[in-house]
């Protein structure tokens, strides 16, 4: 092969029977339509794997969607077509990655000899090609590739689980509905009852306000009267010290004085039993307002622990899913984990084989080496004795062509001789005496001939 585009017919069949062809170079010479159907299906599956019989069944699903083919007598007039146009589809792309152009229908359906054995020298060449250094690379891809499917299943199955288990959470959400419902009218039915009880503190407090009021004012009262009653005791004093002379009238003011005092006394004591009475309803009242307080911060704090029950809830959940979330991290970090430890030992016994493989062709190379040297040494000492050899049957050669141009002069000399005697003897003898003497000519010739030679 001059180039890796050129190849011989025999070797290309050579390489079609180690793939399981029986061809040989006469019928690539000689192609016909089914032979080189026959030869692209095998160079196709050979590089992609792609077989006839894996595209049957597509092709027959194919036909059977077509609108356009509404008998089935004549999908089966298409199916052939349709196989030598896949053919040629992915037989074309196989070409034009060989680096090659040109390839049409007629090099399937209407073959010739020159452009069969040019696309398959380039079909060869680019599956040797492959082979030697694109299949630990399609390996690799392949291997990337199987784990990629098995992570998607993984994956799958983990959606699957995440989105039942999300269907479960709304069912019982759903579930649980009725209660939320209830439990927001009661809630509403509690804050309408707050509301109403905070009216009536309102009023109580505007109540107690007055109340208040009329107790100041009642104290005020009450301090005006003592005052008044001071002073009156103090002119009754005084006017005791001055009238002495009528006692009856002083009698009848002390009498009239002592029942306006006891009017009083009982006027005291009845604002006094009022203001206890007041004191009473304030007393309730506080009573009342204590416990409409309490009753608000019984209400504040069921709102803050309905609030914070609702927050717990949604960080329970947000809790769930974390927790789903790092289950699902812990999941890939360990199938990573996994795969970098496959990787690693991949990549050690890649390393030991590389190093074995490097041993064993440095060891190879030693070997070739010291071979090729003692070689070497033997031809260098067999070298120098043939130009030994080669002088001296050199020298021999000289000295025949010496002795061989010597005689061939001799002879030469004794021929020109015989020549002219021969001439002389027949211009002076007849034709009897010729012939004899002729015969004794030859003779003497065979016998000067090889005593020369």
């Amino acid at each position: 092969m001059a180039t890796p585009m050129e190849m011989s017919a025999q070797e290309i069949a050579d390489i079609l029977n180690g793939w399981g062809l029986s061809t040989t170079a006469d019928s690539l010479m000689k192609p016909n339509a089914d032979m080189v159907e026959t030869i692209y299906w095998a160079c196709l599956t050979q590089v992609t794997g792609i077989t006839r019989d894996s595209l049957q069944q597509p092709l027959q699903s194919a036909l059977q969607a077509s609108q356009t083919v509404p008998r089935d007598e004549d999908k089966n007039l298409y199916t052939p077509a349709l196989t030598i146009n896949v053919l040629f589809f992915h037989f074309n792309r196989l070409i034009e990655a060989a680096g090659m152009e040109g390839f049409s229908l007629s090099d399937i359906v209407n073959p010739r000899p020159a452009r069969t054995v040019q696309f398959l020298a380039a079909v060869i060449n680019f599956v040797k090609f492959t082979d030697q250094f694109c299949e630990p690379f399609a390996q690799e891809l392949q291997k990337r590739a199987d784990n990629l499917l098995n992570e998607r299943d993984q994956t799958a199955e983990d959606l699957a689980n995440i989105q039942d288990r999300i269907a479960t959470m709304k069912a019982k959400m759903a579930e649980d509905e009725p209660k939320c419902e209830k439990l927001r009218e009661e809630n509403l039915t509690l804050r309408s009852k707050v509301l109403a009880a905070k009216e009536l503190q309102t009023a109580g407090l505007q109540e107690l306000e007055r109340l208040k009021a009329e107790k100041t004012s009642l104290f005020k009262r009450k301090e005006l009267l003592n005052d008044e009653l001071d002073s009156v005791n103090d002119s009754l004093m005084r006017t005791r010290s001055r009238i002495v002379q009528s006692p009856e009238r002083i009698k009848r003011t002390i009498s009239v004085m002592g029942s306006t005092a006891n009017e009083d006394k009982r006027t005291v004591a009845l604002h006094e039993s009022k203001a206890r009475d007041l004191q009473a309803k304030v007393n309730a009242l506080h009573n009342i307002e204590r416990d409409v307080r309490g009753c608000l911060e019984q209400l504040v704090t069921i709102e803050k622990e309905t609030s914070s029950l609702q927050a717990s809830h949604k960080e329970l959940a947000d809790l769930r899913d974390k927790r789903d979330e790092k289950k699902i991290e812990l999941n890939e970090n360990q199938l990573r984990r996994e795969r970098v430890r496959k990787q690693l030992s991949n990549a050690h016994e890649k390393l030991e084989r590389a190093q074995r493989h490097a041993e064993e062709k440095r060891a190879a190379s030693q070997r070739t080496i010291e071979r090729l040297q003692q070689d070497y040494n033997e031809m260098v000492s067999e070298r120098r004795g043939n130009d030994e050899q080669l002088e001296k049957l050199r020298l021999e050669a000289d000295a025949i062509e010496a002795q061989k141009n010597e005689h061939l002069r001799a002879s030469e000399q004794e021929l020109n001789e015989l020549l002219a005697e021969y001439w002389k003897l027949r211009h002076s003898i007849g034709i009897p005496l010729y012939c004899a003497f002729v015969d004794v000519y030859m003779e003497t010739l065979a016998n000067v001939l090889p005593t020369h030679s």
